[in-house]
């Protein structure tokens, strides 16, 4: 992988190009941990060889994995990067397009690039925080004022 940050108008903007093989999620998480980033947006495209999305199951207060066995593009991936029990956690949707036209979407748990996946990720403000919420067992972001 490789990235480059940059800081237009003092908002730190690093875009990272995760190549071929790589895991897009580890290596999405290993830029934000070397580069110290807790608290940020993410969007992506390119595309996966395979991967796998979730649905959160609320009865079950778990992901219900989706396997993607098949070359799909990356449409969109949206999401963010906060700090969950003291490491940057990527957290991203994902709409993946496969060869017939039709598409999957959900949660992002694993994509393995191919052929690129150019992602762009900007610094927000700090302090942001994850932690699980009690009544749903969803990951949820903390410090932000009600207002």
């Amino acid at each position: 992988m490789r990235d480059v940050e940059m800081a237009p108008d003092g908002r730190r903007v690093v875009v990272i190009a995760v190549e071929a093989g790589e895991e897009a999620v580890a290596a999405v998480n290993e830029v934000a941990r070397r580069r110290g980033i807790r608290a940020a947006q993410v969007t992506a495209v390119g595309g996966f060889a395979d991967a796998e999305v979730g649905y959160f199951d609320r009865p079950a207060r778990d992901y219900l994995r989706i396997p993607v066995p098949e070359q799909v593009e990356v449409l969109s991936l949206v999401g963010d990067i906060a700090e969950l029990h003291g490491e940057p956690a990527l957290h991203v949707h994902a709409v993946l397009g496969c060869r017939d036209g039709g598409t999957v979407g959900g949660h992002l748990l694993r994509g393995d690039v191919w052929p690129t996946l150019e992602v762009v990720v900007t610094e927000v403000a700090a302090g942001l925080a994850k932690r699980v919420d009690p009544d749903t067992g969803v990951a949820m972001l903390t410090g932000m004022a009600h207002g």
